[in-house]
């Protein structure tokens, strides 16, 4: 059974930053891609970034040039650095890992809030 634990999340200040870490139990590379998605109140949940398993990467126009995915394959963790943050970044994010035949697995999600 694969877990996916996400951890960092927090309330952060416009402009702050915060890394958030997704542990997975199992080798990441051998899934097919990693993301990292976001479920504001009220919308849908959207991709923020992912990375694949040859490590090429692609991010949300939204947060392009603010935000990073990254991972460390000997720790089987995967990681979003976000800078520069704003208020409609507050939003549970969610790790997700894609297997190479399409299933999905996914966290629990961690609770980002961004305000003064």
């Amino acid at each position: 059974q694969v877990q996916l634990v996400e951890s960092g999340g927090g309330l952060v200040q416009p402009g702050g930053s915060l890394r958030l870490s997704c542990a997975v139990s199992g080798n990441i590379f051998s899934f097919g891609a990693m993301g990292w998605y976001r479920q504001a109140p009220g919308k849908q949940r959207e991709l923020v970034a992912a990375i694949t398993r040859l490590g090429r990467t692609n991010s949300a126009d939204a947060v392009k040039g603010r935000f990073t995915i990254s991972r460390d394959i000997a720790r089987n963790t995967v990681y979003l650095q976000m800078n520069s943050l704003k208020p409609e970044a507050t939003a549970n994010y969610y790790c997700n890992a894609r297997s190479p035949d399409g299933t999905d697995y996914w966290g629990k999600g961690t609770l980002v809030t961004v305000s003064s």
